[in-house]
């Protein structure tokens, strides 16, 4: 082994202990005598909320709260001796929040929260306020499962989420079935940390508002070589991504993620047993796989969703003209939209004026004051499995 001049020796341990004490004064804390909770996000006893970011060297920071481009609002915070910026909200309703800081003018999330959006690309964070059907109550609950699995239509091994009623069990009857698809961008887990399946099951199963069933939850994109979404420009998602895309995710829906739940789980293997919902992109694949496959699915829920107004589908368009079937197959339709929802408005309110036209049932609602976003989608899924399989 080569000798290090003892200069340049010197030198290397000398820029070591500088990047060290460097380190360590980037990483310090606001103070040895300040507890943990002087520097990090709360809710309060009075369910105000206390942002909190510890940023000692910047010039600016805000918190900006809201869901939507239309609704954040941009709060300036303040800066204490030990350089944490801190704003505190009104009262707030009992609901799960979205929110980012910009400091300095970079957007960041809330390095002081381990609640965070479930996103390809994560830059939002999430507070509870309790006060609301999200919470997590002293009621028996269900059980989250985790099965990975082998996709042959897609060549790539895939995870979904199961969630079981309490004390399922696999000796009594067979139990119907709701596929739930996530939007764009998001990933599994946003329906189950942001959308609070689990939390709203749970706490409406033991209201007696729900029958026992089993909720699937799928992962909405392929990420095959073709359609993974992240290839795309955003201005050619609907044009070129989205229908193939929904088309792979329909093939492994069909031929890989049922077979699989009929496998592991004692379900119901008829059309009636089977319910097929999605947000916003998910609704797509919602609509694609419930009105390509009427003996599959008897149940429908589009909340927010992309549809075959703007994203054609050929099979699609064939059920549609065809009232009297899609009649006969779906016992409920659902079509829920935000008021001031500019991202998928037009799919959602052009396909209601087809369905009307053409006469085919649906259940329709307008969410007033809301764009698209979780607070839309929370509660359309809520009112949604109060209906199926009753």
């Amino acid at each position: 082994m080569k000798k290090i001049p003892l200069i340049l020796a010197i030198s290397l341990a000398s820029g070591a202990c500088m990047y060290q004490a460097q380190a360590t004064s980037a990483l310090a804390g606001p103070g040895e005598n300040a507890a943990v909770d002087q520097f990090i996000t709360q809710v309060n006893a009075d369910k105000t909320v206390t942002f909190r970011l510890w940023a000692p060297d910047a010039k600016k920071v805000n918190v900006v709260t809201g869901a939507t481009d239309e609704s954040h609002v941009t709060h300036p915070m303040q800066k204490d001796k030990n350089g944490v910026w801190t704003w505190t909200s009104p009262a707030m309703a009992g609901n799960l929040y979205e929110y980012f800081y910009e400091v300095d003018g970079l957007r960041s999330i809330d390095s002081g929260s381990a609640g965070t959006k479930p996103q390809r690309q994560v830059n939002t964070s999430l507070v509870l306020v309790p006060g609301s059907l999200l919470d997590v109550r002293n009621v028996p609950h269900g059980e989250l499962h985790l099965l990975t699995y082998h996709s042959r239509e897609l060549n790539a091994e895939r995870q979904i989420y199961v969630w079981t009623p309490p004390e399922y069990n696999a000796s009594k009857a067979p139990l119907p079935v709701l596929y739930y698809y996530h939007g764009f961008g998001d990933t599994t887990l946003s329906a189950i940390n942001q959308g609070r399946i689990p939390q709203m099951m749970d706490n409406l199963l033991a209201e007696g508002k729900i029958k026992p069933m089993l909720v699937v939850i799928p992962e909405t994109e392929t990420d095959t070589p073709t359609t993974t979404p992240e290839s795309y420009r955003y201005s050619d998602i609907r044009s070129q991504f989205y229908l193939p895309n929904a088309t792979l995710g329909d093939r492994e829906l069909l031929h890989d993620i049922i077979p699989l739940i009929n496998k592991r789980y004692n379900v119901r293997k008829d059309a009636d047993g089977r319910a097929v919902a999605g947000l916003s992109q998910g609704g797509y694949q919602a609509e694609l796989s419930a009105l390509k496959h009427p003996e599959s699915f008897g149940w429908l829920g589009l909340f927010s969703g992309v549809t075959t107004v703007t994203v054609p589908d050929e099979t699609v368009a064939q059920r549609l003209a065809n009232p009297r079937s899609v009649n006969q197959q779906l016992h409920n339709f659902t079509l829920v939209i935000g008021e001031k929802d500019e991202v998928t408005g037009n799919d959602i309110k052009g396909l209601k004026a087809q369905l009307d036209k053409q006469g085919i049932h649906n259940d329709y609602h307008v969410y007033p004051g809301l764009g698209h976003e979780m607070d839309v989608w929370r509660p359309a899924y809520a009112e949604f499995v109060q209906k199926l399989f009753k």
